[in-house]
């Protein structure tokens, strides 16, 4: 059994923020590797609420078979408030100490990483595991959750594509991606699509819609697939403003939260298995104040307040191609 430092015998685990699929194996990974160490580990329902309330359970071998398979979190996830103002991390605080915590892994996005930030800096040891579907963590190339919830919206596509290219129609799909990208992107180059709009690309519509979907018809297309970030407007707006430009009328869907849910990929499941372990790992030989990322397929970790300030934008390569792909 691999050597524990000595101040490390119990950890509390817990999810936040939005749900992504793999957090669950992530959890897994937490409690398997702290058990193969000795430690003991407590699961924190409903993210930094659950720290504040004391909502918590144990966990064990048997707690956390059969769950690398699902979706969502056992876990379960929220949003806190109270957390943000220092009498609700105070609140925090004093449940680590009643429960004799020794070090919190927080799983999710640049939200959960804050409020651990401001738990370490009252001397609790911390460390995040990125999980998120928008991919937007700037210090780790990848976050878990992306890769399923790209092939949730990619299968969900190319049914629709069936019926628009059966029908001769426009779809404009919007997917999740509030202020990235990153989940358009890489599922407009999946599908093929022949537009898409993201939060960092502020083109020109007529330029990067209009004149796409003219191309195409011109090139003998009748069918068009337009993918739209929420971050980039409503798919709605973007609809009505193809049908004012080009008497169109395009189907609008918009996937929402389905692209949240599903069994795992095997990507996701793996990467969270390692990032779990990984996490333990840093706490058990006393580090702290750590957001463990995963850049060229290589596991490392960095400073989380260091991560904070970095800005991740689109990938300028896939978007090199995506203007080649598109509207021809």
């Amino acid at each position: 059994m691999n050597q524990v430092h000595n101040a490390v015998r119990r950890i509390g685990v817990l999810t936040s923020g939005g749900d992504a699929p793999g957090m669950n194996a992530a959890v897994r990974a937490v409690v398997r590797s702290a058990i193969f160490r000795g430690i003991e580990v407590v699961g924190i329902r409903r993210g930094w609420n659950g720290l504040i309330n004391g909502d918590i359970v144990r966990l064990d071998e048997k707690s956390v078979a059969h769950i690398i398979n699902r979706g969502g979190t056992i876990l379960y996830t929220a949003r806190s408030e109270e957390f943000r103002t220092p009498e609700g991390q105070q609140k925090a605080v004093n449940t680590c100490k009643l429960l004799g915590l020794d070090g919190i892994v927080a799983i999710g996005g640049d939200g959960t990483f804050r409020g651990a930030l401001a738990l370490s800096q009252h001397g609790i040891s911390v460390v995040g595991i990125p999980g998120t579907i928008d991919n937007d963590i700037a210090c780790t190339n990848y976050c878990i959750g992306f890769d399923t919830a790209a092939n949730t919206a990619i299968e969900c596509i190319d049914k629709l594509r069936d019926t628009m290219q059966s029908h001769e129609r426009c779809s404009v799909v919007e997917v999740m991606g509030r202020n990235a990208g990153h989940l358009a992107l890489y599922v407009g180059l999946a599908v093929g699509a022949t537009a898409v709009l993201v939060p960092e690309q502020q083109e020109n519509f007529q330029t990067e819609v209009i004149e796409k979907i003219r191309n195409a018809r011109l090139n003998g297309f009748t069918h068009y697939m337009v993918v739209v970030a929420e971050g980039a407007g409503s798919a709605y707006d973007v609809a009505k403003k193809i049908k004012e430009e080009i008497c169109i009328e395009p189907r609008v869907t918009v996937l929402g939260h389905i692209q949240r849910g599903g069994t795992p990929t095997g990507r996701d499941r793996v990467t969270a298995t390692r990032m779990g372990y990984r996490a333990v790992d840093i706490l058990a030989t006393g580090g702290t104040n750590r957001v463990v990322c995963i850049n060229d397929g290589r596991m490392c970790d960095i400073d989380i307040e260091e991560g904070l300030a970095l800005h991740k934008g689109i990938d300028e390569e896939e978007w090199t191609v995506l203007e080649a792909m598109t509207g021809v």
